[in-house]
């Protein structure tokens, strides 16, 4: 094999690295199923508002965006592994607490347990702060640079698996054997977690500055990202096309009042965007995006945003499917390709402070989105504010391929 044509499978022969994926395919499963057994429970306690839904995004969101800044730089001066282990701890009391939450005696004494439940979830978002910055920039340590291309397509279909297993299973699990037992599953997978990253040796921590200006190393990172248009234009791309034509947190009242498919079909709409993902992952780790990565990637978030009106304006449960995987396909092109600028453009003293800045840019996207979608909905009504989101993801597109030309000829 040509040392152009490396093996598709060069990574995984590094067994710390299969460790590490098990780890990751363990959280990614946990917390996927969390998101569908939270959203599914809130949206039955709260009589089906889907607003309660938007705010359990923004709860998780607020803050893992103001620790991020302060967990990159703490990952770039300390053991990403230690780390790690003290985040898992915090993700299994926390998923605990939502275990002992769940049962009717715990009820009967506090009440419907709606407002300890968004405590738990604020808890779970300042631990995840700190989960982004620490998966980046530990991988680096894991793999050989030769090993690191490879490593973040098997990476990203790793992460792709979960997110297709773990909404499914969350789904499948609340519906057949209650909520109880889905939540004592989830719990049971971060400790599972915690075993695999035990099996990896430990790393040395970076080296530490003569002398620490802590807000100066703090908004390093944001500097740095900032300074790289393609960086900063790959971004800002996912960051607003999510924002706008994410649809994940009102499922629960799509697979309600439009589809009727209750939670189990829940859990599979849940899943169909990372099936799409999974399949775009793997045709990556096979065939990597290198000529035309820019234009490719802007094609790809304009179809994310074709498919998520599609899926508003449908009816029928597979073709919502459908619309819903292809969502999915359209969205790994862009979480590859800016994960392969991110890796091979930054600095390693810097990754921890670099990729806190862009889980802050995902968590907008993605937990902030889930609050724009459940007050869209309120305002808008169900149906209107998803297509209006996709029609927005559309304008984005154009804006960024007009302003960020680097991007836009970008070849890998």
């Amino acid at each position: 094999m040509s040392e152009n044509r490396l093996s598709p499978y060069l990574a995984l022969q590094n067994a710390e690295f299969r460790f590490f994926l098990a780890m990751r395919l363990c959280v990614t499963l946990a917390v996927q199923m969390q998101a569908v057994i939270v959203g599914w429970q809130i949206y039955e306690l709260t009589q089906k508002d889907t607003l309660y839904l938007g705010l359990i995004g923004l709860t998780e969101a607020v803050p893992s965006i103001l620790i991020a800044l302060y967990a990159g730089h703490l990952v770039d001066m300390y053991s990403r592994k230690k780390i790690l282990q003290k985040v898992f701890y915090v993700l299994v009391f926390a998923s605990a607490c939502l275990w002992l939450l769940s049962w009717q005696i715990v009820q009967v004494w506090i009440g419907k347990p709606i407002f300890p439940i968004f405590g738990v979830i604020f808890l779970i978002g300042l631990a995840r702060g700190f989960v982004s910055p620490a998966y980046f920039a530990f991988l680096t340590q894991v793999v050989s640079q030769k090993e690191l291309q490879n490593a973040i397509a098997w990476n990203s279909t790793n992460w792709q698996i979960g997110m297709v297993i773990g909404p499914a299973l969350g789904g499948l699990v609340y519906a057949f054997l209650g909520v109880q037992m889905a939540y004592l599953l989830q719990t049971l997978l971060f400790v599972f977690a915690l075993i695999f990253l035990g099996m990896i040796a430990h790393k040395p921590a970076p080296p530490k500055p003569e002398v620490i200006d802590l807000r100066e190393r703090m908004w390093s990172g944001v500097q740095f990202v900032f300074s790289q248009p393609i960086i900063l234009g790959a971004i800002s791309l996912d960051l607003f096309a999510v924002l706008f034509g994410g649809a994940v947190a009102i499922l629960p009242a799509f697979a309600s009042d439009v589809l009727s498919v209750g939670a189990e079909g829940l859990g599979f709409l849940r899943s169909a965007p990372a099936v799409g993902s999974v399949v775009m992952a793997i045709a990556l780790a096979y065939y990597p995006v290198r000529k035309h990565a820019g234009k490719r990637l802007l094609l790809a978030v304009a179809g994310f945003g074709i498919s998520i009106i599609a899926f508003a304006l449908s009816t029928n449960f597979w073709l919502s499917l459908l619309c819903l995987f292809l969502s999915g396909a359209f969205d790994s092109v862009s979480v590859i390709i800016r994960s392969n600028l991110l890796q091979t453009h930054t600095p390693e003293a810097m990754k921890g402070r670099v990729s806190a800045v862009n889980s802050i840019f995902i968590s907008s996207s993605n937990e902030i989105g889930a609050f724009e979608s459940g007050v869209a909905a309120k305002l808008l009504g169900l149906v209107p504010s998803v297509i209006f989101g996709g029609v927005m993801t559309l304008v984005v597109v154009i804006i960024i391929a007009w302003k960020v030309p680097q991007l836009r000829n970008l070849d890998l």
